[in-house]
């Protein structure tokens, strides 16, 4: 397990990609659990397996497929990876986050980070969309952020700012395109957990109390490297399940997340291309 990488770790993994294709990819995507069915929609592209890039995680949770496409959607070039890998499967925050630093070096100057995540809101479905506004960092606060260790000044400041993680204008253009699309679209505050255990009933009233609306295992340290390089985030959290009411025993399920996720990824792919159209 490697706990920091260099300059030379990145640039060897994005080496790997440029030899696999001339395309420069401008946004990067990100697919959570049950979403890798969005890469089908990318246009002439170049299928990588993760194993082919060297230093990269490989994913090993099903509904992760594991593969970097490079190739075109709405005109735009992108990166999109089809699978993540979590810090529960045993890597490091450095390892969890490093595809985020390859993409900074091929060019990626606006990351769409999607995931699977639990409602807390109460008003809440599944299958809704949630546009994420902000987040609560709860993992990172335990230690466990990705910006440990030494700092790579020519990526980013030792002390980034992350008073607004999620780009407004890319929240703007993902209103517009879901109404254009006649996708409802819920709109809350994303809290990371390390996983990879479902929570309990206390920890639900916890996250709602702090202000929480949705939860899941991913995303804010792929975030947090992406703002600490100065990419453009949008962030979306497909809700897989909805926390029971107070009293109420419902068990969740992985396959319970995967379902959702095939009834989200048209809603999703309505949005995203619609602001890959705006871009």
């Amino acid at each position: 397990m490697s706990e920091f990488f260099s300059m030379s770790h990145f640039e060897a993994a994005a080496a790997a990609v440029r030899e696999r294709t001339d395309l420069q990819p401008r946004a990067g995507l990100i697919l959570g659990s049950g979403l890798s069915p969005l890469a089908d929609a990318v246009e002439d592209g170049v299928a990588i397996p993760y194993d082919d890039i060297p230093h990269f995680p490989i994913t090993t949770v099903e509904g992760h497929t594991g593969r970097l496409i490079v190739g075109r959607l709405e005109g735009q070039a992108v990166a999109v990876m089809q699978g993540r890998t979590h810090y529960y499967e045993g890597y490091s925050m450095a390892e969890v986050t490093f595809p985020v630093r390859v993409m900074q070096v091929l060019g990626v100057e606006t990351l769409i980070v999607t995931n699977a995540a639990g409602g807390l809101d109460p008003e809440f479905s599944a299958g809704d969309v949630m546009l994420i506004a902000d987040h609560i960092n709860l993992i990172g606060m335990g230690g466990l952020n990705p910006l440990r260790g030494p700092n790579l000044d020519t990526l980013g400041p030792r002390f980034p700012d992350m008073s607004e993680p999620y780009d407004p204008r890319l929240r703007a253009l993902a209103r517009q395109a879901a109404v254009e699309a006649g996708v409802p679209l819920r709109e809350g505050v994303y809290v990371c957990l390390a996983g990879p255990s479902f929570e309990t009933r206390a920890d639900l009233r916890f996250l709602r109390l702090i202000g929480a609306d949705a939860v899941g295992m991913s995303t804010v340290p792929e975030v947090t490297i992406a703002r600490h390089g100065g990419t453009r985030v949008l962030g979306l959290s497909g809700i897989s399940n909805v926390a029971p009411v107070e009293g109420a025993v419902v068990e969740t399920t992985h396959e319970e997340v995967l379902e959702a996720g095939r009834m989200l990824v048209p809603r999703l792919e309505a949005i995203i291309r619609g602001v890959l159209r705006a871009l």
